[in-house]
């Protein structure tokens, strides 16, 4: 029995979770949705005021970034989407942060890839 590996990415979390509970009927060897950003870090857990909290950089508190180091953080913060005026031009991948990633039989790829793009996956 051959595998075949499936990388797809999706706006949302719920296309992700509709298209993996497909592969799983299509008996997929593993299936996992995940959320991933430009930068290390799940942001802010909490909600906190700015001007009264302890925040250690712009990068963390506007790119839900983890600064380990104040040069980083400065970089982070340079970047455009930091300011919230960022229109996401720029030709970079802008909204599409679920990836759902699979193995799968060889016998069943072209029926998941469909499934996947059905529900709205990028591969």
């Amino acid at each position: 029995m051959a595998e075949k590996s499936i990388l797809a990415y999706f706006h949302s979390p719920e296309q992700a979770e509709g298209a993996a509970s497909k592969l799983k009927a299509l008996r997929a060897i593993d299936v996992q949705v995940d959320r991933f950003g430009r930068y290390a870090g799940s942001g802010l857990q909490s909600a906190m005021n700015p001007y009264a909290g302890d925040f250690g950089s712009l990068g963390a508190l506007t790119q839900a970034a983890d600064v380990s180091t104040p040069d980083e953080g400065i970089l982070i913060a340079a970047d455009p989407a930091a300011s919230g005026l960022s229109d996401g031009g720029g030709g970079g991948v802008t909204g599409i942060d679920i990836i759902l990633a699979a193995v799968i039989d060889d016998a069943v790829y072209e029926q998941a890839v469909r499934v996947i793009q059905s529900a709205g996956g990028t591969m």
